[in-house]
């Protein structure tokens, strides 16, 4: 029994150094990946500017192009618009029965890892009504954007909803 326990003593040294030896190692072995937080949120501001103006103009391939193919598109008073070609019927829809279309930006957040961004910002779209007349919209949105292997980065998710109220109900006509 004294062997073994002295031979414990005399091994713990060297046992507590190559651990550390190790732990060291991989420490060192360690790449931190360069925080590109600062440069991902400048590019996502530049899309979406681009795309605000490309739905200005009203070309809906360039404006769809800014999509995943993947994505999803939650539009007001209507279903989730999954899938590029889906976002693309909807935005079809969208820039053929408004007058004018802008949004800007006032929050871009990029993920530590720099694979996810949100931005939110508020539009205004000007459209005419049943009878004819003008009514602008305004209101707020959320894009999710997401990094692809070749550093491109695309729309996944995007949701907007109108700060106005809803029109009131048409009053109903009484029996008599």
């Amino acid at each position: 029994m004294i062997g073994i326990s002295h031979r414990r003593r005399k091994l713990a040294p060297i046992f507590c150094g190559c651990l550390a030896l190790v732990v060291f190692a991989s420490a060192c072995g360690q790449q931190l990946t360069p925080d590109t937080r600062i440069a991902d949120e400048a590019t996502i501001r530049e899309l979406d500017v681009k795309w605000a103006q490309a739905a200005t103009a009203k070309n809906l391939e360039d404006t769809v192009s800014y999509y995943d193919d993947d994505a999803s598109l939650l539009p007001p008073n209507t279903t989730i618009q999954a899938g590029k070609a889906a976002v693309h019927a909807a935005w079809a829809g969208l820039l053929g029965s408004v007058d004018s279309i802008a949004w800007q930006p006032n929050k871009i957040e990029v993920s530590r890892s720099s694979d996810l961004a949100y931005v939110i910002g508020v539009y205004q779209m000007t459209s005419k009504n049943t009878q004819g007349r003008s009514v602008t919209d305004h209101g707020k949105y959320v894009e999710v954007w997401k990094k692809h292997t070749n550093s491109s980065w695309k729309v996944v998710a995007d949701i907007f909803n109108s700060d106005l109220l809803p029109p009131a109900p048409e009053p109903v006509a009484k029996k008599k």
